[in-house]
């Protein structure tokens, strides 16, 4: 039995190893290694690649995205509109200044912000908006900022998993104040450790984030707030230059083997991505919806290969976040697909063998759940059967 696993770091590694071996060479003999030269010149060409002014680096995305929040004087008493079905980092963000998230539920085609559901969300309380553009895929961005416009709040962009996507023919990152993207090393740019970048256009932002990234530093032992040690290491920033260079071709692998996938599983009892022409999607995750997912895992499993759960329950039906008062039901799309979403392994160095070995091992799964539903069924009725016929025959 051949494995496929979920995501293959190795396999990329292997790939790029003498280049990665080089650059961390030089990092030692530079000996800079906290905010050195290396993160500069990373900072200067990522903010070209998504066609923005700025990058400020940092050690991981949620301190990006905690750093957008402050920068926007986000606290106590505001409100933060994103989504429940994303990863918790999203909301820690907001929580971490002391406003309050709030939800609107996620569309269920784009799987992301439902922008007719946002205006009503929208409160004297509101300090900004916080779409994320899930598993690679935008958000609706162009009703979201007309909204956004006529009510004077900014918005930021969640494009932890979205690195290279587009909307309407422009990266993302260029859409709004500030957007936000995680290095973690299982995301289509990924560093070998943690790591993180907020992006924008808006010069003060720019510098207020680059002070509160190292200890509210404007000069050298000069401390204008209270602020954090945020700063990316040069070694990460080694890795991200040359990765950036593979990003494109990568990201394109991954948009093959979701066309295959697509192509293969077409017909079967299970909710497939959809693409969308206004969009290119950059396929971080290809994640389906099915039935009794726990037994389609299982069935993969046996066939060696590995699936993951993105995410099995939704912000607001989170402990962390009880006090909010959510109930199950009150975000229905975001609780359906939460319990239905299944993710499939898509890596840059999948071969086609493994893609067609996914898809036929989820259609076995899906043909042996549906032989066994029927036969409970069949089992179901004949107990029903025996029983009818227990009540009603007179015995001696």
């Amino acid at each position: 039995m051949n494995k496929v696993p979920y995501l293959d770091l190795h396999a990329q590694y292997c790939t790029i190893r003498e280049e990665v071996l080089a650059a961390l060479e030089a990092v030692c003999e530079s000996a800079r290694f906290a905010q050195g030269p290396i993160t500069a010149e990373f900072e200067n060409i990522f903010a070209a690649y998504c066609g923005v002014k700025h990058c400020v680096s940092v050690n991981s995305g949620t301190s990006a995205l905690h750093l957008a929040m402050l920068c926007l004087n986000v606290g106590p008493g505001d409100e933060v509109i994103t989504v429940p079905m994303t990863f918790i980092a999203t909301t820690w963000a907001v929580s971490y200044t002391g406003a309050r998230p709030v939800f609107v539920d996620i569309d269920p085609e784009r799987r992301t912000l439902d922008a007719e559901k946002l205006e009503a969300a929208i409160t004297r309380r509101t300090k900004a908006i916080l779409p994320v553009h899930l598993y690679g895929q935008p958000a609706d961005m162009e009703p979201i900022l007309r909204i956004a416009d006529h009510h004077g709040i900014p918005v930021v962009e969640d494009a932890a998993q979205a690195h290279g996507a587009l909307y309407q023919g422009k990266r993302v990152g260029q859409f709004g104040v500030m957007s936000c993207f995680s290095f973690y090393p299982g995301k289509n740019l990924g560093a070998y450790g943690e790591g993180g970048a907020l992006v924008t256009n808006e010069d003060q932002l720019a510098a207020r984030a680059r002070a509160l990234r190292d200890h509210g530093q404007s000069r050298r032992y000069y401390h204008d707030e209270i602020a954090y040690n945020y700063r990316m290491d040069s070694f990460q920033a080694a890795i991200l230059n040359i990765k950036l260079r593979q990003l494109d071709k990568w990201n394109t692998a991954r948009s093959r083997q979701a066309r295959a996938y697509s192509k293969l599983l077409n017909g079967l009892p299970i909710g497939l991505p959809r693409r969308f022409d206004d969009s290119e999607a950059v396929w971080h995750c290809y994640v389906i919806e099915c039935e009794r997912r726990e037994e389609v895992m299982s069935y993969l499993k046996g066939e060696g290969i590995e699936t993951g759960i993105h995410y099995p329950v939704p912000v607001h039906l989170q402990r962390a976040y009880a006090s909010l008062g959510h109930c199950p039901g009150d975000f229905p799309i975001s609780e359906e697909f939460s319990r239905r979403c299944l993710s499939l392994p898509i890596y840059p160095e999948m071969t086609n063998a493994q893609v067609h070995a996914v898809a036929q091992a989820l259609r076995d799964a899906v043909s042996y759940q549906s032989a066994s539903g029927n036969q409970a069924a069949s089992n179901d009725r004949l107990l029903h059967n025996h029983q009818e016929h227990e009540n009603t025959t007179v015995k001696p």
